[in-house]
């Protein structure tokens, strides 16, 4: 028997995050392991009316590329993946692991000129959507290797991310409605500031956002959501920043990170562990050791960390910073192959400035109208 929040999630995701309608186009793109979900979004979108196509995934293939391929191969951009992403009218993600450490070991130089040849169809990706000729959605099916990241089991990491998607109400589509409103409040607030400030445990950092626009996210793309987020005027950022959680980008993981930056640039890194990695991806291209997001986590379903960024991100009373490209939508014009987000905890003592004006204090927005703890 399918388990019914399953059955509301690929209902949500189809109806509400990509906004799918008949005669439209879908491509979904899932491991084998998360299946379940795939099927029940294919069975959505086809009572809906629109053509759709399952991309599924093979476990291992991504290991073999990267111990075997040659500069050629790692350097090739697939005409075919960039034919989808011209074409079609909406793409949902699912992700899932049964192994999230399989790249732990992959070479980060072999990883880099991969995703330096890759760079202009993700490009095109971004800026399609953000024309709103692409509607986009990424979630996250519980598998065993992320519950076991997150150190629960089974069972309670389906709660956990059911939980954070509000999968458990009785129409979730009403519950991101709601939420959309509190936070398209603090959206229209930030658009009027010119210069954010963060401070916090060994972080004393200023980034100019004026002219730039903040995004809503609201359950539209990465799913559950929870954040609203902006990119950086590129070389106004100035200041230290010290992350609290270990930083995971294609299976590395990379604790206590510490990053200084002058006049935009990230001039100085530290890391407990992974700093070779964490310096490769800096200097993966030109763009790579400057920001492209600033955002603010606004989930307060999610209070834990769990080693999977979609998560983390959105921890409610937390803020991030994305290392390499922003989003075009945004104004922000970093271009890069690399886009790794990193997440500090306000929670315990943190303070968020907004054009001098204190905003948040201990990971609770000030202004009523704006997100909220759940009571």
């Amino acid at each position: 028997m399918t388990d019914p929040r399953v059955v509301k999630l690929a209902r949500l995701l189809v109806e509400y995050s990509v906004r799918l309608k008949k005669g439209q186009k879908l491509l979904i793109n899932t491991p084998i392991v998360a299946a379940p979900l795939a099927r029940e979004c294919y069975r959505a979108a086809v009572r809906i009316g629109a053509f759709v196509e399952v991309n599924a995934g093979i476990d291992g293939l991504d290991e073999i590329f990267f111990k075997e391929a040659s500069d050629e191969q790692l350097q090739y951009a697939s005409p075919f993946r960039k034919y989808r992403v011209q074409n079609i009218d909406a793409s949902i993600g699912i992700w899932a692991d049964t192994n999230t450490k399989t790249l732990t070991n992959a070479d980060p130089k072999k990883m880099a000129m991969f995703s330096k040849a890759n760079r202009p169809i993700g490009k095109l990706f971004m800026e399609r959507a953000a024309k709103g000729e692409l509607h986009w959605s990424g979630t996250q099916w519980p598998a065993y290797a992320n519950a076991q990241d997150a150190e629960m089991s089974l069972t309670e990491y389906e709660d956990f991310v059911f939980g954070a998607g509000h999968l458990d109400d009785a129409d979730p589509i009403k519950t991101w409605q709601a939420i959309s409103k509190s936070q398209e409040a603090l959206r229209l607030a930030m658009n009027k500031a010119k210069e954010v400030r963060v401070v916090a445990k060994d972080t004393d950092i200023t980034l100019g956002v004026q002219g730039r626009k903040w995004i809503n996210c609201d359950g539209h793309e990465n799913f559950p959501d929870g954040e609203v987020f902006t990119g950086p005027v590129e070389k106004t950022v100035n200041g230290r920043i010290a992350f609290s959680f270990p930083a995971v980008h294609h299976g590395h993981e990379v604790s206590g990170v510490k990053l200084e930056f002058r006049d935009g640039k990230a001039v100085d890194a530290h890391a407990d562990k992974g700093l070779e990695f964490l310096k490769a991806m800096i200097a993966m291209d030109k763009g790579s050791c400057y920001l492209g997001e600033l955002a603010f986590g606004t989930n307060y379903n999610i209070t834990r960390y769990t080693r999977n960024t979609l998560f983390d991100e959105k921890i409610g009373g937390t803020v991030h910073l994305a290392l390499g490209a922003g989003y075009p939508e945004t104004g922000n014009r970093n271009d890069s192959g690399l886009h790794w987000d990193m997440v500090c905890d306000l929670r315990d003592g943190g303070k968020v400035f907004a054009d001098g004006k204190l905003i948040e204090e201990n990971g609770r927005f000030l202004d009523k109208r704006f997100p909220q703890p759940v009571k």
